[in-house]
């Protein structure tokens, strides 16, 4: 979208656990720390003080225990329904909820639109690979069931947004499996090894990664059902979360402890600032004509803030277009 430099971007004030008062707050930060226009969107009664910022009023909201189809097409005054057509009619540069992933995901695709030639969008998060750019992990978690044809697809948009957004020339292209032999996994991982190895898929095809290699990867790019996707991405933050609190509850039990936390401190805090979910804001759905991030379901405020950043640079950055230049092209 041309135009992501002037329009706001949208937000779905009403989603997330921590909706509305972290939602709100967020946007604020996002509007002083970095100039960006931000419009809230949902039932002023419900959304109560907005801290000076404009709200879109509506009448309902998607719950995060909603049916996703069922209820976008049912409550088409929510607030993620109007985030997406305030999108829809370049009243918005992009649309961003902590909300129902797959109402999010639904009201983008009814609202918005999907690019053309694109058979399924996507969910791309970004997992942090300290010293480097991001791994993308794709799909994580808007298609449970797929097809070797969507996987090479995610493929072929996750490579496009890695270049687009990381400046990665040529990614390199993993496919998420229990082995790195092309034999191992399920016959849907066999048969999108053989697909993403054939040249015709146009991307740079490594082979097969593990779960061990989700951080640090030795590629740009993890392809996964987003079932599969989901999973890992829900462990590997509950193993970061874990690994994170053991260390700080040794740290200060005695005086051994508190000295080395004395030394080891200045230097874990930038690692873990790094590995923090929340210093990422948020995922892209690839593949709708227009741009949508949704966030994590606990999101903090510092969260929102990083998210609605996020989604004001991939719209002033034509990340839409250089999708649909790179489906076009294959």
């Amino acid at each position: 979208m041309t135009d992501g430099q002037t329009l706001p971007v949208a937000l779905d004030a009403m989603g997330g656990d921590r909706a509305p008062a972290a939602i709100v707050a967020g946007a604020r930060d996002a509007v002083d720390e970095y100039g960006i226009q931000v419009v809230l969107v949902g039932p002023p009664e419900l959304v109560g003080d907005t801290m000076g910022l404009e709200l879109v009023a509506c009448t309902e909201v998607i719950e995060m225990d909603d049916d996703p189809a069922q209820s976008v097409r049912r409550k088409k005054d929510s607030s993620l329904v109007r985030c997406a057509e305030l999108v829809r009619d370049h009243k918005a540069c992009a649309a961003v909820s902590a909300g129902n992933t797959g109402a999010a995901m639904a009201a983008a695709l009814l609202r918005m639109g999907r690019l053309k030639g694109v058979s399924r969008p996507c969910i791309a998060t970004p997992l942090p690979r300290p010293g480097a750019t991001p791994v993308l992990l794709c799909d994580a978690g808007a298609n449970a069931e797929c097809t070797a044809d969507m996987l090479v697809q995610f493929a072929q948009m996750a490579s496009a947004h890695a270049t687009s957004r990381f400046g990665v020339e040529r990614p390199l292209v993993g496919l998420l499996s229990i082995g790195e032999e092309k034999s191992k996994g399920t016959p849907l991982v066999k048969e999108t090894h053989e697909r993403l190895n054939d040249a015709s898929s146009g991307v740079a095809f490594f082979g097969n990664v593990e779960g061990r290699d989700l951080i640090g990867a030795p590629v740009d790019v993890v392809v996964t059902d987003g079932f599969t996707g989901n999973v890992a991405l829900k462990t590997l933050e509950g193993a970061l979360k874990f690994m994170f609190s053991t260390i700080t509850s040794v740290i200060g039990t005695n005086d051994e402890t508190r000295a080395a936390g004395d030394v080891l401190l200045a230097h874990l805090a930038p690692i873990a600032a790094e590995l923090d979910p929340d210093s990422h804001g948020g995922a892209i759905l690839l593949g709708v004509d227009g741009v949508c991030v949704i966030s994590h379901g606990s999101s903090s405020q510092r969260a929102i803030k990083n998210a609605v950043h996020v989604a004001h640079d991939l719209a002033a950055s034509g990340t839409v277009a250089a999708l649909q230049a790179a489906i076009s092209a294959s």
